[in-house]
């Protein structure tokens, strides 16, 4: 039978958004937030000749390149102030979260609650300001040699790195400010925005080419369908879960007795999310981007690397892969689901699936569990991220029409509607609540009037 939070939550209509004052002015603060990220794309980093930029750019879009200018909106191909994006803080909240699962001292950290979340989240803007650092460093020597910068020396690097680092703290702190004052999911909603942001262009770029007749009619129909298909495989197999009985013993508190209660520990069947295929396109990209910012001036040994690993060659491809199906697996039980905390904390708690001794055993079994949902995610991830290869090999299709960008895409939209239906039900119980004290206050003001004594006769 349904708790009254579910039937609640069932019954919850959109209509009530307008009576949600709060909700509105979060929608318009993040709404807000958002539009300045995608104007700090357009302004450029001091410095840099634009037409020798778009030209290598073009080049780079092969490469890693690609990929940072799906994550920065566009920035990085506009070489922006945005340029860097939000990747530094990603890529360090990934090593932090990878290095507290292996460091003792961060281990404990992540065991003391609020104070040790903040320390973390301390460490990990200590980790973005030095990644980006590095990365800003990179690109302003890149675009040195490559001929981009109008007045080449140290003056021109350090103008670039102090406006990239600038921008990505700026970005971060956005971030975080649409976190607590938004909707929620900051650094989420910036991704999704500046890929969102480039689906009208791919979307125009691919019927032109249909019209054209570079591409036949029933090629675009198939691809349009095929896009619908793979969007709803996504959402189904993201809200897809395996659900594991837990079964709490009868307690008693004071001369209270409570009865057992059972509830479920749910395991998604992607718990790593888009990390593994993040992990698996910058390592394999690498060689490409190495001899990109050379000037394409590889030796023997890198041309060798760039024709069999090249991006649709079927070593690339089977690399790809097995690599996501690797970073998956290991993601998942270093950082996002550890079956050893998890069992610790069902013995702590006195609860037990039902069948399974606690502690060693309970480890064991959701290991077990855990190892064959992934075989399934892990599949499912690869088959998504290696769609746009095909699309993209076969019938020119752009990048932005699977992988990478369809998971980031569709999972952001449907955490954002779940927190929207958050405060939406926050919203309603508050009213609830002032109900129900408003009766309370008329029961008690009409108890509270003293009735009259009978007439003696």
């Amino acid at each position: 039978m349904a708790s009254a939070a579910e039937q609640m939550a069932a019954n919850l209509s959109w209509g009530a958004l307008g009576r949600a004052t709060e909700l509105r002015q979060r929608i318009w603060f993040t709404i807000g937030l958002l539009i300045v990220c995608r104007l700090g794309t357009y302004i450029p980093v001091p410095g840099i000749d634009g037409a020798a930029l778009r030209n290598f750019m073009a080049d780079a879009q092969n490469g890693i390149g690609g990929i940072l200018t799906m994550f920065t909106g566009g920035a990085l191909g506009r070489m922006g102030v945005f340029a860097l994006g939000i990747m530094p803080y990603i890529s360090a909240s990934i090593i932090v979260q990878l290095l507290a699962s292996m460091v003792p001292s961060l281990e404990q950290l992540k065991k003391e609650g609020e104070a040790g979340r903040k320390k973390i989240n301390q460490y990990t803007r200590y980790a973005t300001v030095a990644l980006a650092l590095f990365q800003a460093w990179g690109l302003a020597v890149s675009l040195e040699h490559g001929g981009l910068a109008q007045d080449p020396g140290m003056f021109f690097r350090a103008s670039v790195v102090i406006t990239l680092v600038g921008g990505t703290m700026f970005l971060m702190w956005l971030g975080e400010q649409i976190t607590a004052r938004g909707i929620g999911n900051g650094i989420s909603l910036i991704i999704f925005v500046g890929i969102v942001a480039h689906i009208p262009e791919a979307l125009a770029q691919f019927l032109s080419q249909g019209r054209s007749g570079a591409i036949s009619a029933p090629v675009v129909l198939a691809v349009i369908a095929m896009v619908i298909v793979v969007i709803g495989f996504v959402v189904f197999m993201e809200r897809a879960l395996r659900k594991i009985r837990i079964q709490y013993p009868r307690r008693q508190v004071g001369m209270k007795i409570y009865d057992g209660q059972s509830s479920h520990l749910p395991l998604k069947v992607n718990p790593a999310g888009v990390i593994p295929a993040i992990f698996a396109s910058s390592l394999l990209l690498l060689p490409t981007t190495i001899a990109t910012f050379s000037g394409n001036q590889a030796g023997p040994i890198m041309s060798t690397i760039l024709a069999y690993f090249g991006p649709g060659q079927p070593l690339y491809m089977l690399f790809f892969a097995a690599m996501i199906v690797f970073f998956a697996y290991f993601y998942t039980q270093n950082v996002a689901f550890k079956t050893e905390d998890v069992a610790e904390n069902l013995k702590n708690q006195g609860g037990f699936i039902p069948g399974v001794r606690p502690g060693k055993r309970t480890q064991e079994y959701l290991d077990y569990v855990v190892n064959r949902i992934l075989v399934i995610g892990s599949l499912y991830l690869a088959a998504v991220c290696l769609l746009p290869e095909v699309l993209r090999n076969q019938w020119s299709v752009p990048f932005y029409f699977g992988g990478t960008s369809v998971l980031i895409v569709v999972s952001v939209t449907m955490d954002t509607i779940n927190q929207v239906q958050s405060h939406l039900l926050a919203h309603q119980y508050e009213g609830l609540i002032e109900k129900s004290q408003l009766r309370g206050k008329k029961r008690t003001g009409t108890a509270a009037k003293p009735r009259k004594a009978p007439a003696r006769r």
